[in-house]
């Protein structure tokens, strides 16, 4: 599959979302190149060819994807910090970006952020690819995923963090929402799904969320997204969050969100009684 396409590269930042695509491209017959992000990618890379890069550095990643004749190029895994001014390192075929570049960095939003790593990207020769493009069993299908399904109650808080996540979404926010009884108790922000869910758990602890009513939390795309890169995601650690808060269930986007370790993930969710569902937004 290499061949016409040209070699693939993963660049890695942290969790398991990079393990999964690189297993699945190898799977294909792909060899991958792994750009494995300094001080963010946590898995050890030693049965792939890789590479440890800074995340600002894009005249070592312009080096390398020459060196392996690198044609396409997934984005994948969670990198918690940008770079500072002095860590970022160019070439001339990056230079006339740089100024806008660098206002991107200190004062876009994360989609905004990822569209102009994306153009970098590609200004160097290379066509960024979807993970999902690479891994399309991660996706959600529609409807229940697990043993359970939302309720008349769930389906009403759905519709609420929807309406809401959507909301966000098109502020470049967050992508997540949380409805407890038809109100919104929480939105997603830069600390992501995990610390909101966290926080979730600490007011219902405190008594500010009735113990009379669970709650749904619902992620979805920003309306604007580029979807080859930062799709939503759930995994273990969400279901586990989910179960913490006293929430009911999860729901995501079918066919815009992955599930990432999905045997284990709805196994959990189904000993739990949580429901995991895929929302189909075409409907």
């Amino acid at each position: 599959m290499t061949g016409e396409a040209g070699r693939l590269g993963i660049i890695a930042g942290s969790g398991m979302l990079p393990v999964y695509v690189a297993d699945a491209a190898r799977a294909a017959g792909e060899n991958p190149f792994i750009f494995s992000l300094k001080n963010e990618a946590d898995q050890r890379w030693s049965g792939f060819d890789h590479a440890v890069i800074s995340v600002g550095d894009l005249r070592q990643l312009a080096g390398l994807v020459k060196k392996h004749g690198i044609k396409r190029v997934v984005m994948s895994g969670a990198v918690k910090r940008r770079p500072n001014f002095n860590e970022i390192h160019v070439n001339l075929r990056f230079l006339v970006k740089l100024p806008f570049a660098v206002k991107t960095l200190l004062s876009g939003g994360d989609d905004a952020v990822l569209k102009m790593v994306i153009q970098l990207i590609e200004a160097q020769g290379c066509r960024v690819v979807g993970a999902h493009e690479i891994a399309p069993q991660l996706l959600a299908q529609t409807g229940p995923l697990g043993q359970h399904a939302p309720n008349e109650d769930d389906r009403r808080d759905i519709a609420a963090a929807m309406a809401a996540a959507e909301a966000l979404g098109r502020l470049d926010v967050g992508q997540g929402a949380v409805s407890v009884g038809g109100r919104i108790v929480a939105l997603e922000g830069v600390e992501g799904t995990d610390k909101m869910l966290e926080r979730v758990a600490e007011l219902r602890a405190e008594g500010r969320i009735s113990d009379k009513r669970r709650g749904v939390l619902v992620k979805l795309c920003k309306p604007q997204q580029d979807i080859r890169a930062d799709l939503p995601t759930i995994g273990q650690s969400t279901i586990d969050r989910v179960a913490a808060a006293g929430l009911s269930g999860v729901a995501v986007q079918a066919g815009r969100a992955l599930l990432l370790q999905r045997e284990e993930t709805l196994k959990r969710a189904d000993a739990a009684g949580i429901f995991v569902f895929g929302l189909d937004l075409e409907m």
